[in-house]
Protein backbone atom coordinates (compact mmCIF):
# COMPACT_ATOMS: atom_id res chain seq x y z
CA UNK A 1 0.00 0.00 0.00
CA UNK A 2 1.21 3.23 -0.99
CA UNK A 3 2.87 6.02 1.94
CA UNK A 4 -0.23 8.26 3.83
CA UNK A 5 -2.76 5.83 2.55
CA UNK A 6 -4.96 5.30 5.20
CA UNK A 7 -6.02 1.71 6.22
CA UNK A 8 -9.43 0.61 6.40
CA UNK A 9 -10.40 -1.22 9.28
CA UNK A 10 -13.28 -2.18 11.27
CA UNK A 11 -14.37 0.00 14.30
CA UNK A 12 -15.04 -0.71 18.04
CA UNK A 13 -17.48 1.64 20.02
CA UNK A 14 -17.76 2.37 23.75
CA UNK A 15 -20.82 4.28 25.72
CA UNK A 16 -19.34 6.81 28.52
CA UNK A 17 -21.38 8.06 30.84
CA UNK A 18 -20.13 10.91 32.61
CA UNK A 19 -21.41 12.17 35.86
CA UNK A 20 -21.75 15.62 34.96
CA UNK A 21 -22.48 17.40 31.53
CA UNK A 22 -19.46 17.28 29.40
CA UNK A 23 -18.81 19.34 26.72
CA UNK A 24 -16.80 17.32 24.75
CA UNK A 25 -15.82 19.68 22.03
CA UNK A 26 -14.88 22.53 24.39
CA UNK A 27 -12.75 19.73 26.57
CA UNK A 28 -10.73 18.66 23.31
CA UNK A 29 -10.61 22.51 22.08
CA UNK A 30 -6.96 22.67 23.35
CA UNK A 31 -5.87 19.54 21.11
CA UNK A 32 -6.54 21.55 18.07
CA UNK A 33 -3.51 22.90 16.65
CA UNK A 34 -5.08 25.84 14.44
CA UNK A 35 -7.98 25.57 11.91
CA UNK A 36 -5.95 23.23 9.72
CA UNK A 37 -5.01 20.65 12.17
CA UNK A 38 -4.36 17.69 10.01
CA UNK A 39 -4.76 15.44 13.31
CA UNK A 40 -7.99 17.09 14.50
CA UNK A 41 -11.71 17.71 13.12
CA UNK A 42 -15.33 18.56 13.70
CA UNK A 43 -18.17 17.67 11.48
CA UNK A 44 -21.77 18.72 11.42
CA UNK A 45 -22.96 16.14 13.37
CA UNK A 46 -21.52 18.28 16.19
CA UNK A 47 -18.63 14.85 16.11
CA UNK A 48 -14.92 15.53 17.04
CA UNK A 49 -12.46 13.21 15.50
CA UNK A 50 -8.91 12.92 16.44
CA UNK A 51 -6.04 10.95 14.76
CA UNK A 52 -4.06 9.52 17.91
CA UNK A 53 -0.91 7.76 18.38
CA UNK A 54 -1.09 5.36 20.97
CA UNK A 55 1.50 3.20 22.87
CA UNK A 56 -0.52 0.30 20.94
CA UNK A 57 -0.19 1.80 17.32
CA UNK A 58 -2.44 4.37 15.63
CA UNK A 59 -5.96 5.13 16.14
CA UNK A 60 -8.93 7.49 14.84
CA UNK A 61 -11.28 8.64 17.85
CA UNK A 62 -14.79 9.98 16.66
CA UNK A 63 -16.31 11.37 19.99
CA UNK A 64 -19.88 11.90 19.79
CA UNK A 65 -22.27 13.90 22.91
CA UNK A 66 -25.37 13.04 23.21
CA UNK A 67 -26.54 15.32 25.94
CA UNK A 68 -29.93 14.67 26.30
CA UNK A 69 -28.96 11.04 27.10
CA UNK A 70 -26.09 11.91 29.36
CA UNK A 71 -23.47 9.78 27.13
CA UNK A 72 -20.16 10.53 25.13
CA UNK A 73 -20.24 7.54 21.94
CA UNK A 74 -16.71 6.68 21.20
CA UNK A 75 -15.59 4.62 18.36
CA UNK A 76 -12.41 3.77 17.09
CA UNK A 77 -10.37 2.51 14.33
CA UNK A 78 -6.86 0.97 13.99
CA UNK A 79 -4.52 -1.25 16.38
CA UNK A 80 -4.49 1.39 19.06
CA UNK A 81 -8.46 1.20 19.39
CA UNK A 82 -8.71 -0.58 22.69
CA UNK A 83 -5.85 2.14 24.16
CA UNK A 84 -7.56 4.85 23.05
CA UNK A 85 -10.93 3.78 24.07
CA UNK A 86 -9.61 3.33 27.37
CA UNK A 87 -8.33 6.70 27.92
CA UNK A 88 -11.50 8.41 26.47
CA UNK A 89 -12.74 9.12 30.39
CA UNK A 90 -9.45 10.95 31.56
CA UNK A 91 -9.01 12.62 28.10
CA UNK A 92 -12.68 14.28 28.75
CA UNK A 93 -11.49 15.31 32.33
CA UNK A 94 -13.04 12.41 34.78
CA UNK A 95 -10.17 12.54 36.82
CA UNK A 96 -10.41 16.51 36.74
CA UNK A 97 -11.51 17.47 40.50
CA UNK A 98 -12.36 21.56 40.56
CA UNK A 99 -13.56 20.78 44.03
CA UNK A 100 -12.19 23.69 46.17
CA UNK A 101 -11.60 26.51 43.45
CA UNK A 102 -13.42 29.78 43.83
CA UNK A 103 -12.16 32.18 40.71
CA UNK A 104 -11.70 35.59 40.72
CA UNK A 105 -14.62 37.72 41.06
CA UNK A 106 -14.06 39.49 37.13
CA UNK A 107 -14.14 35.60 35.77
CA UNK A 108 -17.39 34.52 37.76
CA UNK A 109 -19.35 34.92 35.12
CA UNK A 110 -17.25 33.00 32.83
CA UNK A 111 -17.25 30.17 35.49
CA UNK A 112 -21.06 30.39 35.58
CA UNK A 113 -21.08 29.70 31.86
CA UNK A 114 -18.32 26.98 31.78
CA UNK A 115 -19.12 25.00 34.85
CA UNK A 116 -18.92 22.06 33.53
CA UNK A 117 -15.29 22.42 31.74
CA UNK A 118 -13.21 20.05 32.79
CA UNK A 119 -9.64 19.84 32.25
CA UNK A 120 -8.76 16.49 30.28
CA UNK A 121 -5.51 14.70 30.16
CA UNK A 122 -4.42 12.00 27.02
CA UNK A 123 -1.45 10.48 29.28
CA UNK A 124 0.46 10.90 25.83
CA UNK A 125 3.67 13.01 26.50
CA UNK A 126 5.17 13.13 22.98
CA UNK A 127 1.64 14.10 21.23
CA UNK A 128 1.45 17.50 23.49
CA UNK A 129 5.07 18.07 23.40
CA UNK A 130 6.06 18.11 19.40
CA UNK A 131 3.40 20.97 18.48
CA UNK A 132 4.48 22.55 21.64
CA UNK A 133 8.36 22.55 21.03
CA UNK A 134 7.31 23.64 17.31
CA UNK A 135 5.66 27.11 18.77
CA UNK A 136 7.80 28.00 20.98
CA UNK A 137 8.81 31.84 20.17
CA UNK A 138 6.65 32.18 17.12
CA UNK A 139 3.81 33.52 15.86
CA UNK A 140 0.92 31.04 16.29
CA UNK A 141 0.66 31.31 11.78
CA UNK A 142 3.80 30.46 12.08
CA UNK A 143 3.58 27.69 14.44
CA UNK A 144 0.35 26.11 13.17
CA UNK A 145 2.17 25.66 9.50
CA UNK A 146 4.59 24.43 10.49
CA UNK A 147 3.50 21.63 12.38
CA UNK A 148 0.96 21.34 9.44
CA UNK A 149 3.78 20.45 7.14
CA UNK A 150 5.07 18.23 9.13
CA UNK A 151 2.89 16.10 9.94
CA UNK A 152 2.06 15.73 6.10
CA UNK A 153 5.46 15.28 4.81
CA UNK A 154 6.33 12.77 8.19
CA UNK A 155 3.32 11.52 9.61
CA UNK A 156 0.73 8.74 8.44
CA UNK A 157 -3.09 8.70 7.26
CA UNK A 158 -5.06 7.73 10.39
CA UNK A 159 -6.59 4.61 9.79
CA UNK A 160 -10.21 4.84 9.30
CA UNK A 161 -13.61 3.26 8.16
CA UNK A 162 -14.41 2.03 4.64
CA UNK A 163 -16.28 4.77 4.54
CA UNK A 164 -14.43 7.74 5.79
CA UNK A 165 -16.67 10.78 5.45
CA UNK A 166 -14.26 13.02 2.81
CA UNK A 167 -13.41 15.80 2.43
CA UNK A 168 -14.28 16.21 5.85
CA UNK A 169 -12.35 14.19 7.92
CA UNK A 170 -9.10 13.58 6.04
CA UNK A 171 -6.97 12.64 9.52
CA UNK A 172 -3.47 11.99 9.87
CA UNK A 173 -1.35 10.78 12.91
CA UNK A 174 1.85 12.71 14.10
CA UNK A 175 5.19 10.93 13.17
CA UNK A 176 6.93 8.43 15.69
CA UNK A 177 9.76 9.49 17.39
CA UNK A 178 11.46 6.96 14.87
CA UNK A 179 10.36 9.17 12.10
CA UNK A 180 11.04 12.63 13.71
CA UNK A 181 14.66 11.41 14.47
CA UNK A 182 15.14 10.32 10.57
CA UNK A 183 13.74 13.80 9.97
CA UNK A 184 17.44 15.80 7.81
CA UNK A 185 18.03 19.39 8.75
CA UNK A 186 16.96 20.54 5.65
CA UNK A 187 13.39 19.16 5.83
CA UNK A 188 13.19 20.80 9.73
CA UNK A 189 13.74 24.06 7.81
CA UNK A 190 11.07 23.39 5.00
CA UNK A 191 8.55 22.94 7.63
CA UNK A 192 9.60 26.45 8.96
CA UNK A 193 10.96 24.57 12.36
CA UNK A 194 14.35 25.98 12.64
CA UNK A 195 17.41 24.71 14.73
CA UNK A 196 16.79 25.99 18.00
CA UNK A 197 13.23 24.31 17.77
CA UNK A 198 14.19 21.13 15.77
CA UNK A 199 17.00 20.24 17.99
CA UNK A 200 14.86 20.08 21.18
CA UNK A 201 13.07 18.18 19.20
CA UNK A 202 15.42 15.40 18.32
CA UNK A 203 16.58 15.38 21.73
CA UNK A 204 13.30 14.71 23.07
CA UNK A 205 12.57 11.83 20.46
CA UNK A 206 15.75 9.92 21.85
CA UNK A 207 14.32 9.98 25.09
CA UNK A 208 10.65 9.24 24.04
CA UNK A 209 9.79 6.08 25.98
CA UNK A 210 11.63 8.16 28.90
CA UNK A 211 9.60 10.86 28.73
CA UNK A 212 6.12 8.91 28.32
CA UNK A 213 7.44 6.94 31.42
CA UNK A 214 7.86 10.31 33.05
CA UNK A 215 4.86 11.70 32.73
CA UNK A 216 2.79 8.72 34.73
CA UNK A 217 4.90 10.68 37.60
CA UNK A 218 3.43 13.87 39.94
CA UNK A 219 3.84 16.75 37.78
CA UNK A 220 6.36 18.51 39.62
CA UNK A 221 8.67 15.72 38.67
CA UNK A 222 7.46 15.20 35.32
CA UNK A 223 8.63 19.32 35.06
CA UNK A 224 12.32 18.50 36.32
CA UNK A 225 12.41 16.00 34.01
CA UNK A 226 11.50 17.02 31.06
CA UNK A 227 13.27 20.42 31.84
CA UNK A 228 16.30 18.47 31.49
CA UNK A 229 15.95 18.28 28.07
CA UNK A 230 17.85 21.18 26.08
CA UNK A 231 15.68 23.63 25.15
CA UNK A 232 12.81 22.71 26.57
CA UNK A 233 12.06 25.21 29.33
CA UNK A 234 8.72 26.69 31.84
CA UNK A 235 6.70 27.53 29.07
CA UNK A 236 7.00 24.02 27.00
CA UNK A 237 6.46 21.73 30.17
CA UNK A 238 3.35 23.73 31.55
CA UNK A 239 1.95 23.62 28.07
CA UNK A 240 2.90 19.87 27.89
CA UNK A 241 1.48 19.15 31.56
CA UNK A 242 -1.76 20.63 30.90
CA UNK A 243 -2.78 19.04 28.13
CA UNK A 244 -0.73 15.16 28.57
CA UNK A 245 -1.56 14.84 32.28
CA UNK A 246 -4.01 17.19 33.14
CA UNK A 247 -2.57 19.34 35.90
CA UNK A 248 -4.74 22.14 36.55
CA UNK A 249 -1.59 24.31 38.30
CA UNK A 250 0.43 24.65 35.00
CA UNK A 251 0.88 28.28 34.02
CA UNK A 252 2.12 29.21 30.39
CA UNK A 253 4.88 31.33 32.04
CA UNK A 254 6.81 33.38 29.38
CA UNK A 255 3.91 33.12 26.89
CA UNK A 256 3.85 36.40 24.75
CA UNK A 257 -0.07 36.77 25.61
CA UNK A 258 -0.90 35.17 28.95
CA UNK A 259 0.98 37.50 31.10
CA UNK A 260 -1.22 40.20 29.75
CA UNK A 261 -4.54 38.70 28.97
CA UNK A 262 -4.37 37.37 32.62
CA UNK A 263 -3.41 40.30 34.26
CA UNK A 264 -5.93 42.34 32.35
CA UNK A 265 -8.64 40.44 33.07
CA UNK A 266 -8.37 39.93 36.45
CA UNK A 267 -6.98 44.10 37.43
CA UNK A 268 -7.46 45.71 33.67
CA UNK A 269 -3.81 46.23 33.94
CA UNK A 270 -1.56 46.61 31.05
CA UNK A 271 2.09 45.24 30.85
CA UNK A 272 1.63 42.36 33.36
CA UNK A 273 4.96 40.17 33.76
CA UNK A 274 5.20 37.00 34.67
CA UNK A 275 5.97 38.25 37.99
CA UNK A 276 3.42 40.03 38.48
CA UNK A 277 1.27 36.94 36.88
CA UNK A 278 2.84 34.45 39.59
CA UNK A 279 1.72 37.23 42.18
CA UNK A 280 -2.18 37.62 40.78
CA UNK A 281 -2.23 33.00 40.68
CA UNK A 282 -0.72 32.64 44.05
CA UNK A 283 -4.06 32.66 45.53
CA UNK A 284 -5.20 29.66 43.57
CA UNK A 285 -2.77 27.44 43.66
CA UNK A 286 -3.22 23.79 42.72
CA UNK A 287 -6.10 25.47 40.31
CA UNK A 288 -3.80 28.52 38.37
CA UNK A 289 -4.40 26.77 34.97
CA UNK A 290 -7.77 27.39 35.33
CA UNK A 291 -7.48 30.63 35.91
CA UNK A 292 -5.67 31.22 32.57
CA UNK A 293 -8.00 28.37 30.45
CA UNK A 294 -10.82 30.89 31.76
CA UNK A 295 -9.71 33.99 30.84
CA UNK A 296 -8.73 32.29 27.06
CA UNK A 297 -12.48 29.89 27.08
CA UNK A 298 -14.32 33.77 27.63
CA UNK A 299 -12.15 35.24 25.22
CA UNK A 300 -10.72 37.69 27.69
CA UNK A 301 -7.99 39.41 25.47
CA UNK A 302 -5.74 42.54 26.35
CA UNK A 303 -7.09 45.28 23.63
CA UNK A 304 -3.88 45.57 20.89
CA UNK A 305 -2.49 49.06 20.75
CA UNK A 306 0.61 47.86 18.73
CA UNK A 307 1.59 45.94 15.48
CA UNK A 308 1.23 42.17 15.32
CA UNK A 309 4.05 40.35 15.64
CA UNK A 310 5.02 39.40 12.52
CA UNK A 311 5.91 35.95 11.04
CA UNK A 312 9.78 35.33 9.40
CA UNK A 313 10.08 34.96 6.26
CA UNK A 314 13.62 33.92 5.85
CA UNK A 315 12.81 30.40 6.02
CA UNK A 316 12.59 28.17 2.82
CA UNK A 317 9.26 27.44 1.49
CA UNK A 318 8.47 23.69 0.29
CA UNK A 319 6.55 24.03 -3.35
Amino acid sequence: MAPGTAVPHPGQTRVWRPGWPCPVPLVLSTHRRGSGDPTFRTTGDGATWRGVRTPEGPATLRLLPRPRDGEVHATAWGSGSDWVLDSVPRMLGADDDPTGFVPPEPLAHAWRRYGHWRLGATGLVMESLVPAVIEQKVTGQEAFAGFRRLVHRFGERAPGPPSMPEPEVRLWVQPSPAQLRAVPSWEWLACHVDGARSRPLMHAARVATALERAGREHPTEFDRRLRTLPGIGVWTSAEVRSRALGDADSVSFGDYHVAENVGWALTGEDGTTDERLAELLEPYAGHRHRVQRLVELAGLVRPRRGARMAPRRHLPVRR
